[in-house]
C-alpha cells in the first residue's frame, strides 16, 4: 500500500503511541479485536493516518491492506484529521437534485481541499454525507453543529466567512 499524502503532517506524540500499544497488548494478539483496536486508536489519534494504521498492522500481526480495507469500508472511521471547523454537504437523492454538487464543488475550491481532507491549517475539513434529514431545506450543509439549508454557491463564501479564525 502507498502512503497517502496528506496536507497535514502526522504529530503523533510518544504517549499516543504507548497508549496504542498497551491497547494493541492487550488483545492479546486476538485478530478478531481488530476493529476494537482500530476504534481505540481513533479515540487516541482522532483519525487513523497511515502511520497509525501501520502501527495497528504490525502490532497485530495483519497485513496493512486489512487495516485500511477495514478504515474505508466502515464509516465511523476518518483517514484524515477533522478540522475546527467541520463541514459537511449532503449529497442526498434531494439535495443532490436541488444543485448540492455545485456546493460541494464551491467550498472544495474556496477551501483548496477535495472532499475528505482538511485544510493544512486545520481550520477546517470537508467530507460529503448522504442525509441530514432536512430535506425540505435542500440543498443542506451543515458545519459543527450548524444547519444551514436552501444552500446555493454563492452562499459558500459567507459561509466559510463566518468560521475563519480572526
Amino acid at each position: 500500500m502507498k502512503k497517502p499524502i496528506s496536507k497535514i503532517p502526522f504529530n503523533g506524540t510518544p504517549e499516543q503511541e504507548a497508549k496504542l500499544k498497551a491497547a494493541i497488548e492487550r488483545s492479546n494478539g486476538n485478530k478478531s479485536e481488530l476493529i476494537y483496536i482500530m476504534q481505540q486508536a481513533q479515540d487516541i489519534y482522532g483519525y487513523l493516518p497511515y502511520e497509525v494504521q501501520v502501527m495497528i498492522a504490525e502490532g497485530m500481526d495483519v497485513p496493512l491492506e486489512k487495516v485500511y480495507g477495514v478504515a474505508t469500508f466502515y464509516s465511523q472511521f476518518a483517514l484524515s484529521p477533522k478540522g475546527k471547523n467541520a463541514i459537511s454537504v449532503c449529497l442526498g437523492t434531494a439535495c443532490y437534485v436541488k444543485g448540492s454538487k455545485a456546493v460541494m464543488d464551491k467550498f472544495s475550491s474556496e477551501l483548496g481541499i477535495e472532499p475528505g481532507q482538511c485544510t493544512a491549517d486545520g481550520e477546517f475539513s470537508l467530507e460529503s454525507c448522504r442525509c441530514v434529514g432536512a430535506c425540505g431545506l435542500a440543498p443542506v450543509c451543515v458545519v459543527n453543529d450548524d444547519v444551514y439549508g436552501k444552500v446555493t454557491p454563492e452562499k459558500v463564501v459567507e459561509i466559510i466567512a463566518k468560521y475563519k479564525s480572526k
